[in-house]
């Protein structure tokens, strides 16, 4: 199975992650609606839209820029019906975009607080429901969101209890759903086993900090990996390397920033 044809609704695509994502499927001929805040340069996070619309059709693939705040629902539904009649459907959708703060309770404000459920937990809701109706009209439908695995071990707690309730509830989503859609509409989470080079860790930790990294595009073939699967493969809690390991990749170097290294391993992960 490929991508060519499919069309997919991918929130957060204008940089990272969603980008590579993005990418991977526009090399098999997909349509991807970019639903994203960024419409111009912004002075501290690459891309736009615009500039991932580009590249996605020298990829190869179709390209529609869709500016959207996913934490307005008026918005999501307005970015999905643009995405379902340009495309004459929807049969993918991926739950990428998201914010993020690791700090202790005393240290995350109450607006970064909203804004972690707004976009994290609430926005991917949103995002979802609105692309249901389309995904139950398409073949091989598929929901992925971008969310650990569940694991209550409280140190993933302790540090940045907001954060992580708000990304385990994008996981919570992916539990629930499976079962409310089985046979109807896959749905997986996945997961970087590492970190990855995104503007994200350059908030957090400073460019210098890409030296640990891993690309982003081992995500994208990682999703691509998932997203070819059947109806069957769903309710299932992923990571990039366990992914790209089961269908043969051995050689990891080609996704290392830095190759030689040492990699930093991601967040909700046991050793």
């Amino acid at each position: 199975m490929t991508l060519e044809g499919r069309s997919l609704f991918i929130t957060g695509a204008s940089r990272g992650i969603g980008l590579a994502i993005a990418l991977r499927a526009a090399r098999d001929g997909a349509r991807i609606a970019i639903a994203a805040k960024t419409i111009a340069p912004h002075p501290k996070l690459p891309g736009t839209i615009h500039s991932a619309a580009e590249a996605i059709r020298d990829a190869g693939g179709e390209a529609l820029p869709i500016a959207c705040d996913i934490r307005f629902a008026d918005q999501v539904e307005a970015a999905v019906a643009q995405a379902a009649s340009t495309f004459g459907g929807i049969d993918i959708c991926v739950n990428n975009a998201s914010a993020i703060s690791v700090t202790p309770t005393l240290q995350t404000s109450i607006k970064a607080f909203d804004l972690m459920q707004q976009i994290n937990s609430r926005g991917t809701w949103v995002t979802t429901r609105a692309c249901l109706p389309h995904l139950l009209n398409a073949e091989r439908p598929h929901i992925l969101n971008i969310s650990p695995p569940l694991n209550m071990d409280p140190r993933w707690f302790g540090p940045h209890t907001a954060y992580s309730m708000s990304k385990y509830d994008m996981s919570l989503q992916v539990l629930g759903l499976a079962e409310e859609l089985k046979g109807k509409v896959a749905v997986n989470a996945l997961w970087p086993e590492t970190l990855i080079a995104t503007a994200a860790i350059v908030m957090l930790r400073g460019e210098s900090a890409f030296r640990h990294c891993r690309k982003p595009e081992i995500m994208g073939d990682a999703a691509y990996e998932i997203l070819t699967q059947g109806l069957d493969f769903t309710g299932r809690f992923l990571r990039d390397e366990q992914v790209l390991r089961h269908s043969g990749l051995t050689d990891f170097d080609r996704y290392a920033y830095e190759p030689g290294a040492r990699l930093q391993r991601d967040l909700f992960l046991d050793d």
